[in-house]
Formats: structure tokens, C-alpha cells, sequence
């Protein structure tokens, strides 16, 4: 009979997005009969969680008015998956510790797997990294504020004590065995990325109409987090350069995202006098339609790892315009399946988008060379790699699947299995 492994993620998200809509993906793609019908072991998720609770006017907390606190564990339970919510009045209240050994003692996993910096520091904190197998993912650190600063200090505490640390690039590894997590135990392997649903003719005109944009307007489309590291300042900056070079080229740079930055990104705009062709949207569960009315993607970060909307406008066909950083030339090789420039230069990256928007036969071919590049990191590949780093680490074997680069880490190579039409 084939074994069943038991998966215990520990993980504070609230939305559908990141490291919550991978392990969604994960989850869905591990219970199709591809997976239940192949010679890999089954797997199991569940899933901890936490939720901090306010009180209303009424006397009642919120999770007393709602059984699925946020969206992340109303998706997660309607797809099945057993969800235990860990509540809590403020952040890294001590009582969570108690809670969360019940609930490991309860599930009783063949893996703990953490995402974010919450959840590893917990795990190591009450000690049940040194009573369960514990694969930590690492994406990357940020330098913020002060709390993101302190944040990473509790990483590089918690970090070196899993079992294995799945981080997301290359140049994360590095920054992972300078911090003391051994070379041995860094498994390098990038997010991966479904192949996109088709959006119609008539989708897509109604979110024109929807936005206002005209026929002869080009759509520059940026997808993310809107804060500091992520660049969309470079990115206003580099709208107006363009204007300044291009006074003919009519277009719309369309930011789908939230964040503590929108109020200064929006000041920007109007310093820049391009209120009227930069349009805010706020966050959006469906980005297909988005995918596709745009003309390029533009992904300005000054750090990334291995960025979903990369992979997802690949995927889509929609020609890049990304900064260099990170994971990001790993995944998209510059000037075959993107563009590539420095960050921090607004300038380049004006060069570059206008070379998208100007010269058609430069963003079919982008296009579609991004599009064949993505099917080397299908949900499939990434799941059977995934899978198989969960037998290693249950049966305490050292891995023979993935070579070792020349830091020690080791590093999964994509293969080009998908069947997308």
C-alpha cells in the first residue's frame, strides 16, 4: 500500500496570494488523479493558521461572526483541507506556543513545513523542530523599516535549526549560508506556474471600458505589493521619462495591488502629471483579464526572489520589462524572454519599455519565448520535486534528486513537462 506522508503547514496569511496560493495550488494538484494515480507517496495537508481578533461594538470578536475568519481560510477549507485557527490578541502572544504544540501533538505530521518568519520562529521557539521533520521556506529578506530589521534577526535565529531550507533563487542560497544555515540542508526551487486560463475578446474590452482605456492607448501592467522594495517609484519615475521621449506614444501603467506606499505613489503621480495615466487598482483575486490587455509587464524591484507575477505574465504571453534582481534572471534570460536593466534607474527602464511598445515584432518575440521559457516551471515538476524532498527528509536520507551547485546548496532543475495548448 502506498504510504501516505502527512503535511502540517504552518503559515499567517489572510489572502489568496504568495506562498498562501502556492500551497492552495499544491494541495489541489497533489489530490488530482495525475498524482493519486503515480508511482510518488500520497500527501496529506493540513494547514495553522492564525487570526487576531477585535472586538466590535456589539461584544462580539470576529471570529464569532464568521467561521472562516479571512478569505485564505475560507479557500483552503472549500477546497477540503482540515484548518486549525490559532487566535490571538495581539502578535506573538505567548499563549499561541501552547496552542500550537496541542495542535501538532493532535495532528501528529510526518512534516512540519513554516512559511514566513512567523511561523518558523514559533516552530523553534516551542521546540518542536527537534521532534518532527521541518522544511522552513525562505523568501528572502526585506530591509524596510525597523520591524522587517528585527524580523530577519528572528530568521537567521530560526533558520539554521530546519531540517531543510526551501528558498526560492540562488542568490537567496547565498544569503542563507552566510546567515549559518548549512549548505547541505539549502534547497533551491522557484515558484512555479499554471498555465493561464483563456480571458475572451469580450472580457477583456469590458475591463477597458471598465478602466477607460482607449483603443490607441498601449497598457503597461505592474502586479504587487505596493512598498519600497518592490520599485513602483522607479517605475511613476520612469512613465514620466518616457513621456518626455515619446510625447506620441499614448499608454496607461495600471498598478493592481495594496500596500503602504499607495498614498505616496499616488503623490508621485500627480508631481509627475500622470494622474491621468496611472490608474490604482486595489487587490484582485482574478488577474487574468489584466494579463490580458496588457502590453508588457513591468516589474521594477529592487529585490525579488522568484516573483509569481513574473512567472504568471510569462505565461501569458505578455512581453517583460523587469529589473535584474534576485531570482528574476534565473527565471527570464534578458533580451530572449524579457527584458532586463539595472534597478534603481528609471531612465533604462524607460529605454526599455519603450523598445516594447514601439517595435511590435521585438514584443511578439519576447512574448513568445516568455511563454515557452514558463513551461519549464509547471505545477507538476515542482510538485514531484517537492514531494520528493518530503521522503528524503522522513526517511533522513540525503537527496541524490537535485545537483549541487558550486555554493553546496541544491539547486532542482525545471523541466519542460507541461502540455499547455
Amino acid at each position: 500500500m502506498m504510504r501516505t506522508i502527512k503535511v502540517l503547514s504552518v503559515i499567517e496569511a489572510t489572502t489568496v496570494t504568495g506562498p498562501a496560493k502556492n500551497l492552495l495550488n499544491f494541495n489541489r494538484l497533489v489530490r488530482s488523479p495525475l498524482f493519486q494515480e503515480s508511482e510518488l507517496p500520497r500527501v496529506e495537508v493540513s494547514i495553522v493558521t492564525f487570526h487576531r481578533s477585535h472586538t466590535h461594538g456589539n461584544g462580539l470578536r470576529d471570529y464569532e461572526r464568521s467561521a472562516s475568519p479571512n478569505a485564505f481560510v475560507a479557500a483552503a477549507r472549500a477546497e477540503g483541507i482540515e484548518v486549525d485557527v490559532i487566535r490571538e490578541s495581539f502578535r506573538f502572544q505567548p499563549s499561541i506556543i501552547r496552542r500550537l504544540r496541542a495542535i501538532v501533538a493532535q495532528r501528529r505530521p510526518d512534516i512540519i513545513q513554516t512559511h514566513m518568519v512567523k511561523s518558523h520562529f514559533l516552530i523553534k521557539l516551542a521546540g518542536l523542530g527537534k521532534k518532527y521533520p521541518w522544511l522552513a521556506y525562505h523568501h528572502g529578506y526585506t530591509t524596510t523599516d525597523l520591524k522587517m530589521r528585527a524580523y530577519n534577526q528572528l530568521n537567521r535565529w530560526s533558520l539554521p535549526s530546519a531540517t531543510r531550507v526551501i528558498t526560492v533563487c540562488d542568490a537567496f542560497a547565498k544569503q542563507l549560508s552566510r546567515t549559518g544555515v548549512r549548505a547541505d540542508r539549502i534547497v533551491v526551487c522557484h515558484n512555479s506556474v499554471a498555465a493561464p486560463r483563456r480571458v475572451t475578446n469580450e472580457e477583456q474590452q469590458a475591463l477597458k471600458g471598465k478602466l477607460a482605456i482607449a483603443a490607441d492607448e498601449r497598457v503597461v501592467l505592474a502586479v504587487g505589493r505596493l512598498s519600497r522594495e518592490k520599485g513602483q517609484r522607479d517605475l511613476i519615475d520612469a512613465g514620466a521619462v518616457l513621456n518626455r521621449m515619446e510625447s506620441a506614444l499614448k499608454f496607461k501603467l495600471v498598478v493592481v495591488g495594496e500596500g503602504p506606499e499607495r498614498e505616496s505613489l499616488e503623490r508621485a503621480s500627480r508631481e509627475q502629471g500622470l494622474s491621468a495615466q496611472v490608474l490604482f487598482i486595489d487587490h484582485v483575486e482574478d488577474v487574468a483579464p489584466y494579463y490580458a490587455i496588457a502590453d508588457a509587464l513591468a516589474l521594477p524591484s529592487h529585490s525579488e526572489g522568484s516573483p509569481n507575477v513574473l512567472l504568471e505574465a510569462m505565461a501569458a504571453g505578455v512581453p517583460v520589462v523587469a529589473t535584474n534582481v534576485g531570482g528574476v534572471p534565473e527565471i527570464a534570460i534578458g533580451d530572449e524572454s524579457a527584458v532586463l536593466v539595472p534597478p534603481y534607474d528609471p531612465q533604462l527602464f524607460a529605454n526599455a519599455l519603450r523598445r516594447i511598445l514601439i517595435d511590435a515584432d521585438l514584443a511578439q518575440t519576447i512574448g513568445e519565448n516568455a511563454k515557452a521559457r514558463a513551461l519549464h516551471f509547471s505545477p507538476e515538476s515542482y510538485a514531484r520535486s517537492l514531494i520528493r524532498i518530503y521522503e528524503e527528509v522522513v526517511s533522513g536520507r540525503q537527496g541524490d534528486r537535485a545537483c549541487v551547485t558550486s555554493q553546496g546548496h541544491h539547486r532542482l532543475q525545471p523541466r519542460g513537462d507541461s502540455t499547455w495548448t
